[in-house]
């Protein structure tokens, strides 16, 4: 039996479709499941997405209102018992505001999704963009079929993206326990220097970062949004191991299936 995934939508998510396809074309079960939803039912899901948009409008700041919200303490338990839980660009500013990414000291909120730096530019920025495996790191929940080679081409559309912390210590600790899944390049696969490569100025060109257990990942660009092949028609695909969004979920369902 496929595994079965919970794409949670929040007042405001506007990417919960396009993510629930995205589940759905590489051999996963999944449902949209609104964030009031009973806790039963949530926890009989085997995964959980936190897609894009702007929960409860972004208010305050992206992501810290949907962070404080009951059911990312079920998510939480679900994600103690090794669940996995993918949160894509707003999902993303909601798992690093909860204290679930990093998570090296559990509810402490201690990485900020800051506003974008950018030369010449300041606010939204939306583009494709390349992103590959770190080096040596150890699989995460979206990262297993993906080979340190692979170049990840996927749009990103965002203005407060930019991982960032000043805490020196947590900087060495995520440098030391490898905990970056993805990380921003040039469309060759070098590690990006500079803006439009690192797209926001975030630190250490992170584009994604999991929990130690890496489970619990975060990403900026949406692989939703280039599952298909045809979703990279807007650039040069022409160079070799370029791959689209889809190897993001089906990393998701290997994961899954080795953890159910």
């Amino acid at each position: 039996m496929a595994g079965r995934v919970a794409v949670i939508q929040f007042p405001g998510t506007n990417c919960e479709m396009e993510t629930l396809r995205a589940v759905k074309h590489v051999g996963l079960e999944g449902d949209i499941v609104r964030w009031n939803e009973p806790e039963h039912k949530l926890r009989s899901y085997d995964g959980f997405i936190i897609p894009g948009g702007f929960a409860h409008q972004d208010r305050v700041r992206a992501g810290v209102i949907a962070a404080k919200d009951p059911v990312m303490a079920v998510l939480t338990e679900e994600a103690e018992k090794g669940k996995p839980i993918v949160g894509i660009c707003n999902g993303c500013q909601v798992l690093t505001e909860s204290g679930l990414i990093p998570g090296l000291e559990p509810g402490r909120v201690e990485m900020a999704m800051a506003r974008n730096r950018m030369e010449n530019r300041w606010g939204f920025y939306h583009r494709f963009v390349y992103i590959r495996r770190m080096p040596e790191t150890p699989d995460c929940a979206i990262s297993v079929s993906i080979g340190e080679n692979d170049i990840i081409a996927l749009p990103i559309a965002h203005s407060e993206g930019r991982f960032a912390t000043t805490d020196e210590k947590l900087l060495k600790a995520i440098e030391e326990r490898q905990l970056p899944c993805f990380i921003y390049t040039d469309r060759k696969g070098n590690t990006a220097v500079k803006f439009p490569d690192n797209p926001n100025g975030a630190m250490f060109n992170l584009a994604s970062l999991s929990n130690r257990a890496g489970n619990v990942v975060g990403i900026m660009p949406h692989p939703e949004r280039a599952i298909f092949r045809w979703n990279l028609a807007p650039i040069d695909t022409k160079t070799p191991n370029i791959h689209s969004g889809y190897n993001i979920f089906k990393s998701l369902k290997q994961y899954i299936e080795k953890v159910s």
